[in-house]
């Protein structure tokens, strides 16, 4: 993720998104997989049973019935179910809605969110953490834009109706969604990661210790010169500059102007500075 210096300095993020070949495959896949998760075990045998018979028919017993041939059939017989479009037509679809995807007005998102200028600056394979329900249309967006995206709430329904979102706009290719208890588990990453995005509204509703070990654990998890934005949510309630004492040692990135004492906030970023973290490795040997 490239940093505000980068981008004053005319800098731009490297982005090469996947072939929208590649694209069409996981689409298939996911609108496939999706269908055999929502079949019984009887409908699944039945299918299979289809699938066998199917081949047989075809190959007139000049090829041994693997298992490979057994999958290729099924899922060949679930696009014809689902009526899924061809490669040249899903192209011509999914080029003006992937231009529609990457606009924050899309997704409900205001124009002055503090999400929106970040987009410019995140690269291709960045990780991306979003905590909490009110961010989940930020959560399609970063998605649409390619991104790996992580998401965490403490409620099933919430992780359930994103997962029916992004799913429906054909965006789960590199998202990921889990439910937890916040401030006792974050998912691991590989990697330090450039980018968490918090709702505010959630941490207000945590008791003041989890809030205190989850804002703990997404910044262990931040890169140096990562970014927290800290987000009102959907409601809007929740003000985010509430919880800046948890960031002491953290830069504020400037934001746009608020308008008004009753102004609602947009949003907060803060930067990781590389020195902060270099300075609390050397804490943790000594």
């Amino acid at each position: 993720m490239l940093t505000a210096a980068d981008i004053a300095q005319g800098r731009s993020a490297r982005r090469q998104p996947p072939s929208l070949r590649q694209q069409y495959e996981e689409y298939v896949l996911q609108r496939v997989e999706s269908y055999k998760n929502n079949l019984t075990r009887g409908e699944l045998l039945t299918l299979g049973d289809e699938a066998a018979g199917e081949l047989q028919t075809s190959t007139a017993g000049q090829f041994v019935l693997t298992e490979v041939l057994m999958l290729e059939t099924v899922d060949r017989l679930i696009m014809k179910r689902l009526r899924l479009p061809s490669y040249a037509r899903w192209r011509k679809q999914i080029q003006a809605l992937r231009l529609a995807q990457r606009e924050p007005i899309h997704w409900g998102i205001d124009s002055a969110s503090a999400i929106v200028p970040l987009l410019a600056r995140l690269e291709l394979d960045d990780q991306v953490l979003l905590i909490g329900g009110g961010v989940q249309a930020e959560a399609c967006l970063l998605a649409a834009y390619g991104n790996p995206v992580t998401f965490v709430d403490e409620t099933m329904a919430a992780v359930e109706r994103l997962e029916a979102r992004i799913a429906g706009e054909s965006l789960a290719g590199r998202f990921l969604a889990f439910v937890a208890s916040l401030g006792d588990w974050l998912p691991p990453f590989a990697d330090p990661i450039p980018l968490v995005v918090i709702d505010a509204a959630t941490l207000a509703a945590l008791p003041y210790a989890r809030r205190q070990s989850l804002i703990a654990r997404a910044k262990d998890l931040t890169c140096p010169c990562g970014v927290h934005v800290l987000l009102p949510g959907e409601s809007g309630g929740a003000a985010p500059e509430a919880y800046l004492s948890h960031y002491p040692d953290w830069v504020r990135e400037p934001s746009g102007p608020r308008r008004g004492k009753a102004a609602r906030s947009h949003g907060v970023v803060l930067a990781r500075p590389a020195k902060q973290v270099a300075e609390d490795r050397l804490a943790a040997r000594g």
